[in-house]
């Protein structure tokens, strides 16, 4: 099978596997990004003058202490899991692991009880840094996508799909 075929299916060496998995990831890790920033600009606040997206596109944010920023920042945080991680499920399923060690409801339930405890240990990890710390939003948000793709990556493909 060339490396062409590999990427075009499902059927992949675990090289590429692998590579496919971080593409997907890439894929939902900026679904969640966005998400997570628009949410924090518009819907509860967690946003600084500081933070890379406010400069970039020259965003207003309102000015809040850091127990109200910690907290907007983990409901964000939340919200935009629930949709980046649908995303990421799809990828999985249709181009990266094969279905069926478990009934499709099962395995969407694993899916995201794995990704959310993960998640969940990186939001906290997140607003346990800008609380204690004062740590800018920005750096604090990468502290919980580093923890959650440690996490998922085994889970996913040695509890939840077929390898």
């Amino acid at each position: 099978m060339t490396i062409i075929e590999q990427f075009m299916g499902r059927e992949a060496g675990p090289l590429i596997q692998f590579i496919k998995y971080g593409i997907a990831g890439g894929v939902a890790t900026l679904t969640h990004i966005v998400l997570f920033h628009l949410v924090a600009w518009k819907i509860l606040p967690a946003l600084q003058k500081n933070d890379f997206a406010v400069q970039a596109f020259k965003l207003h944010v309102p000015d809040m202490d850091d127990a109200t920023r910690s907290r907007n920042s983990m409901l964000d945080n939340f919200m935009a899991f629930i949709f980046s991680n649908l995303v990421a499920y799809i990828i999985n399923i249709y181009w990266v692991f094969e279905k069926g060690r478990h009934s499709m409801l099962v395995e969407v339930g694993l899916f995201y009880l794995v990704s959310g405890i993960s998640i969940a240990i990186g939001t906290f990890l997140m607003g346990f840094l800008i609380r204690r710390f004062g740590m800018r939003t920005t750096y604090a948000f990468i502290s919980n996508l580093v923890t959650a793709i440690m996490i998922n990556y085994a889970a996913r493909k040695f509890l939840i799909f077929k390898g």
